[in-house]
């Protein structure tokens, strides 16, 4: 069964909960918005529904939540999307779907962060979560850079035909600079690993929540660091830099560095009108990536 954006409704997921979790089955329900992988359905005033609708892989990552949030949110200092109950794929509804909390905010692509105070949430966040994760963690993008090079070199050609990069040349400058900083040795962290503007919401001017843990893995703390280029303000990263622990050193940023590109040629893809699978491509994921990439060539000068 091949599902579409128009393929899930109210009525399926209504249906959906009668048949699996009749408890919530009458509370009210609104879509709240439609992700790269996800429907997100609102339900009641605490809950959410969230259903794969656009990739074969989007139902794993579901599971993935599922089977590893519950335990690392009580730590976290933000909200996020503590998984409460997994459907299971149906003749209904042919992938797993997942009820969790709802986390109130305006994703960061929507409302980028204005305020001072950005930087600190940040970096108590990510202190928080990068724990040393247990064996049998999930592994997942926080490896070398060195296992993207090809799909950056691609990317990068792909933007600067596009005219989406305004210094090709210092761009993949900080790129090798990256790539040949020597790898992390210390033990594999717990990491988001997908943070950019879309996945963390912000409420006057600061972070308010951080969403969508389907990349959650066991890696490298750059993948995370990367994020102080990509979401906050300008001349707020060494703020972020000093109030994280422990403190990242220069190698540390270096790679940060290569992680940070990797999402900004995301960002200006996707941003781009028509591109990577979504009629329209998403317009708001472009200007902060232009935005971060202005700031990593600064980092540059």
């Amino acid at each position: 069964m091949a599902l579409t954006d128009t393929g899930i409704t109210a009525e399926l997921v209504r249906d959906l909960l009668r048949e699996q979790h009749p408890d919530l089955a009458d509370r009210p329900l609104r879509l709240g918005a439609r992700g790269w992988d996800n429907q997100l359905w609102r339900l009641g005033d605490d809950l959410a529904v969230r259903l794969p609708w656009a990739t074969e892989r989007a139902g794993d990552l579901l599971r993935k939540e599922h089977a590893w949030l519950p335990a690392l949110a009580p730590r976290l200092p933000l909200p996020v999307p503590v998984p409460q109950c997994l459907g299971r794929p149906s003749d209904r509804f042919p992938r797993p779907w997942t009820v969790t909390l709802w986390v109130p905010g305006t994703p960061a692509d929507l409302a980028p962060a204005t305020g001072p105070a950005a930087a600190g949430t940040l970096a108590s966040f990510l202190t928080a979560l990068h724990r040393p994760a247990p064996a049998g963690a999930p592994p997942g993008l926080g490896g070398p850079l060195t296992d993207h090079a090809d799909s950056f070199a691609a990317q990068l050609a792909e933007a600067t035909g596009l005219g989406l990069i305004p210094d090709p040349d210092a761009t993949r400058a900080i790129w090798e600079d990256a790539v040949a900083a020597p790898p992390w040795d210390g033990p594999a962290l717990w990491l988001h690993a997908d943070l950019h503007p879309a996945n963390i919401l912000t409420s006057d001017g600061t972070f308010c929540g951080v969403i969508d843990f389907g990349t959650l893995c066991a890696g490298d703390p750059a993948c995370d660091v990367a994020a102080a280029w990509n979401l906050l303000p300008d001349g707020t990263a060494d703020d972020f830099h000093a109030a994280y622990q422990p403190t990242p050193d220069a190698v540390t940023l270096r790679r940060a560095r290569g992680w940070a590109l990797i999402r900004v040629l995301l960002g200006l893809l996707v941003g781009h009108a028509g591109d990577h699978g979504r009629p329209g491509g998403k317009p708001t994921w472009g200007p902060p990536a232009q935005a971060a990439l202005r700031r990593l060539l600064a980092t540059a000068c």
